[in-house]
């Protein structure tokens, strides 16, 4: 069995998680991370038994590192994303993938000029409880879909945004919905399809102090004729489970968290009763106003299959072209609440 070497390029919360997640793997090692706190990574360092790589250059350039996780401030993932392509290293990365469609263009277009994979990371999808729901849209359970919404009424308090990158459009490149409501977005289109066109609003109503949105909601029509909804925000104490509904001419369904609250269709099969019992309970607190109370498991799961696409030589599911449909899909919200007109997909 060949063991995968990685390196991961910031030191903050989420490169925590994703040591922990590479230290799970039995095909995985942590070979060593960078960053610009020299004590936190320091500190993750000596956690999970590993190198300190003084900069990017140095850990792209390191023979002994087969993976870069790029775990770094969002606007600042291209230049490792680019650098690691040039060394012929595969590069897993954070969502989102980059903060505009042309540095998400240039990373897939370096990794495609290097023959090296690019991936990201939208661990949600990882959770069995999507798998099932999934498989229930694409075997035509729900007949014709009429809607498809997404819901993030999740809080953080002053102190998350004292970061000097956090709601920032330059490092964070938005608020609610680039951070932390991106997951659902990417679950909404992942689950339904196209975006056909949006209008939007964008508010700034429980933290004055910073530049981004931490409200936001947005109407969508679907390629497939679908109406449906956004809604992100972070000023919504004390925070809620983020949930997706999808209802149709046969069913409906209703997940929160990794639940379902209603699992109902026209036409039953054997599997429901299951199902039901299965995931009728919530588990984990959903980082809903703690961002670090998340499992690690999904994001394992996210990088074992990144990891066997790459053995495989098969296409990741969540290849750059992928990952790219929820920032565009963010930034139409973006553009259509700016210019006050509905924004339109090709």
């Amino acid at each position: 069995m060949k063991i995968w070497n990685f390196g991961i390029v910031g030191a903050g919360n989420i490169a925590d998680f994703h040591a922990k997640a590479i230290q799970s793997l039995d095909n995985a090692k942590l070979i060593g991370i960078c960053g610009t706190n020299p004590n936190k990574v320091k500190m993750l360092a000596t956690k999970y038994s590993c190198k300190v790589f003084n900069d990017i250059n140095e850990i792209v350039q390191s023979p002994d590192i087969d993976v870069i996780i790029v775990a770094t401030p969002s606007g600042a993932h291209l230049i490792p994303a680019v650098e690691a392509a040039k060394q012929g290293k595969h590069v897993l990365c954070e969502k989102p993938l980059e903060i505009s469609l042309e540095r998400v263009d240039t990373m897939i277009k370096s990794h495609e000029k290097y023959n090296t994979k690019l991936g990201g990371i939208f661990n949600f999808r990882f959770n069995d409880v999507v798998r099932v729901l999934k498989n229930a849209v694409d075997s035509g359970r729900f007949g014709t879909i009429t809607n498809a919404s997404v819901f993030v009424p999740w809080w953080r308090n002053n102190e998350y945004y004292k970061s000097s990158w956090r709601g920032t459009w330059e490092l964070d490149g938005g608020g609610a919905l680039m951070n932390q409501s991106i997951h659902m977005v990417d679950l909404l289109q992942y689950m339904v399809g196209p975006v056909d066109s949006l209008k939007a609003y964008i508010a700034t109503l429980g933290h004055p102090q910073i530049k981004v949105e931490d409200s936001a909601v947005a109407i969508l029509k679907f390629k497939n004729k679908a109406l449906g909804m956004i809604y992100g925000t972070t000023a919504s104490f004390p925070g809620q489970f983020r949930r997706l509904e999808i209802t149709g001419t046969k069913g409906t369904v209703i997940m929160e968290e990794n639940s379902f609250k209603v699992w109902q269709f026209a036409e039953p099969v054997d599997e429901d009763p299951e199902i039901i019992k299965k995931y009728s309970t919530i588990e984990g607190g959903g980082g809903v106003s703690d961002p670090m109370a998340i499992p690690f498991e999904p994001l394992a799961r996210n990088i074992a299959a990144f990891i066997r696409s790459i053995e495989e030589r098969k296409p990741f599911e969540i290849d750059g072209k992928e990952a790219r449909k929820s920032v565009e899909i963010v930034l139409g919200i973006y553009k259509s609440a700016k210019e006050h007109k509905e924004v339109f997909f090709s």
